[in-house]
């Protein structure tokens, strides 16, 4: 079995015919013996093999190239192009090529730039490119298949810039490069499916700059890049679906800057990235993008400026290391980070985003809400279950706090309660003491309707004595005094209060039910009984007790309560009020 893990090799030529699978025989054969790197025999391998004259001999006889099984050295079509007396840049035509589990090798290019291949096959399976440059640079294939599925690439340098594909199968599946630059700058790979499954791209640069994947199912599943830079600056992709799912895409940096991503699945699933730089930047894309349980390293992640607005991103569950995050001045339909470990910066300052889900996520560092200099466009922010160790820049009013919780339709109202106390915290950290108010008071509002409603479930009797409690709790905490952050809140509840018992003890008395008698000389009882019932009502209220008049009748009772709600509400005013002044 052919091994490609081998250092060196020798050839030597023998005169007995070679029986190849396929069309052709060959007169002679190569035996191949392959060597370590300490130069020791690994094993021994025989291909068939023709002279370069011909090779060129069939091409020019046939217009194919069939070379299975066989041993070339130092072909080359610009050679050919030169023996033939023709321009260095002109298309050769062909019909097809088939070189399965051929060997080919070079000191200096294996050239198959500036090929024209027909609607026939283009076979590479299986194939060993051992040495030299390998150039298809513009070569141009037809609608027929493109197979370099299980090839072994030695080259230093793989260059596929400019090269043209139909709509036929093309297939890199297995294939396994080793150390040099692989370009594929500006090849457009025509419609249908590209498939790069499990291909080993080795060390070195891969470059899919300005190339074109057009309408196909495209993927690089179980793909490995290695340490070199890893480039689709560019690229568009048009209706099929991506597959990146489980691809390594080693240490060096990883640009996918201003990529089309077109209207497919995109599938990053349990991809793993290593320490490089991550770009996404003004990226754009129509269908879903996913990056579930991938594993980020080190460095940065950028999808700044992407054009997402009706892309779901889904980051759900990923290991995000120690990354910095930013989705800076991008436009998303849905952003996912449900179940992640943050434990660096985060920027969520989004140009405009529908929902952003940070549930169930532990954050150690600082995630940034707050607008710098535009509007962050957002309806809806899902922060339940959030273990916050950090901080969560956010602003009350510009950001709509109260809108973006409430507009959850997903959550309970025990949840949403939960996501108000989160934030509670947070705008403590940060020394927003008027916006942890705000978060306060709805905390405590939906804790109190998550209570009420979670009676649902009791008989009508036992709710209907439930809501006089629910009432009460309503009334007193929430509408008096805001549950003690607003001073000024509960002195106009005070005044309300106030009023209302005078009122009171003025419709008593004016209707015989009850008296408000001096305990002095009878000329004080000539006070008419608005000035009786507020004079009175304050003194109580006050808890001052004069002693100059006293309660007769029902105000007996009515009094008694007023004395209890005025310590009550004066104490609820020293706590609100020191409450503000001591932060």
């Amino acid at each position: 079995m052919f091994n490609p893990h081998f250092e060196s090799f020798q050839a030597k030529i023998i005169d007995k015919p070679f029986y190849a699978e396929g069309e052709f025989n060959y007169p002679s054969t190569a035996i191949i013996s392959f060597f370590d790197k300490q130069g020791r025999f690994m094993f021994a391998h025989d291909y068939g093999h023709l002279p370069l004259n011909q090779i060129y001999e069939r091409i020019d006889a046939s217009g194919e190239l069939i070379l299975n099984h066989c041993y070339v050295h130092n072909f080359s079509a610009t050679a050919y192009r030169r023996t033939r007396l023709k321009d260095k840049n002109e298309f050769v035509e062909l019909k097809r090529i088939s070189a399965k589990a051929a060997l080919f090798s070079s000191e200096f290019n294996i050239d198959f730039s500036f090929l024209r291949i027909g609607d026939g096959d283009v076979d590479f399976s299986e194939c060993c490119f051992a040495n030299g440059d390998l150039l298809f640079n513009q070569t141009v294939c037809g609608q027929g298949k493109v197979d370099f599925s299980n090839t072994t690439i030695r080259c230093k340098k793989v260059d596929f810039a400019n090269a043209q594909f139909g709509s036929g199968l093309k297939t890199f599946k297995n294939a396994l490069f080793f150390e040099g630059s692989k370009d594929f700058q500006y090849a457009d790979f025509g419609n249908g499916e590209v498939n790069f499954v499990n291909t080993d791209f080795g060390s070195g640069d891969i470059s899919f700059i300005n190339s074109n994947f057009n309408n196909g199912d495209v993927s690089f599943k179980v793909a490995r890049f290695g340490d070199g830079k890893v480039d689709f600056h560019f690229c568009k992709f048009g209706e099929g679906d991506i597959s990146f799912e489980r691809t390594d895409f080693g240490n060096g940096l990883v640009d996918f800057k201003t990529v089309e991503f077109g209207s497919g699945k995109v599938n990053f699933n349990r991809a793993v990235f290593g320490s490089g730089e991550i770009t996404f930047e003004g990226s754009a894309a129509e269908g879903r993008i996913t990056f579930k349980k991938t594993e980020f390293s080190e460095g940065s992640i950028s999808f700044e400026l992407a054009e997402y607005e009706n892309t779901e991103l889904n980051i759900e569950k990923a290991i995000i290391g120690n990354c910095k995050l930013s989705f800076f001045d991008g436009s998303f339909h849905t952003l996912v980070l449900k179940g992640c470990h943050l434990n660096n910066y985060l920027d969520l300052r989004v140009r405009q985003c529908h929902e952003i889900d940070l549930s169930d996520t532990v954050v150690r560092d600082i995630i940034d809400l707050k607008p710098y200099q535009n509007e962050v466009k957002l309806s809806i922010l899902n922060i339940s279950g959030m273990r916050l160790l950090g901080t969560i820049y956010i602003d009350w009013k510009n950001n709509h706090v109260l809108n973006l919780i409430r507009n959850q339709h997903k959550t309970s109202l025990a949840e949403k309660a939960e996501q108000f106390r989160t934030l509670k915290e947070s705008f403590n950290k940060s020394g927003q003491y008027s916006d942890e108010d705000y978060s306060y008071v709805w905390f405590k509002r939906y804790e109190l309707l998550a209570e009420f409603s979670s009676d649902k479930h009791l008989s009508k009797v036992t709710r209907i004595t439930r809501y006089p409690e629910y009432l009460f709790k309503k009334l007193v905490f929430d509408y008096a005094g805001l549950y003690a952050t607003n001073p000024f809140r509960v002195m106009i509840s005070m005044v309300t209060v106030y009023a209302t018992f005078s009122l009171l003890y003025s419709f008593l008395l004016s209707l015989g039910l009850g008296g408000i008698v001096s305990g002095l000389t009878p000329e004080h009882n000539a006070i008419g009984i608005v000035g009786r019932s507020f004079f009175f009502s304050g003194v109580t209220f006050l808890t001052i007790g004069y002693g100059d008049f006293y309660p007769m009748g029902l105000i007996r009772g009515l009094s008694v309560l007023e004395g209890f709600t005025g310590v009550f509400l004066m104490s609820y005013f020293t706590v609100a009020f020191v409450r503000k002044i001591l932060r």
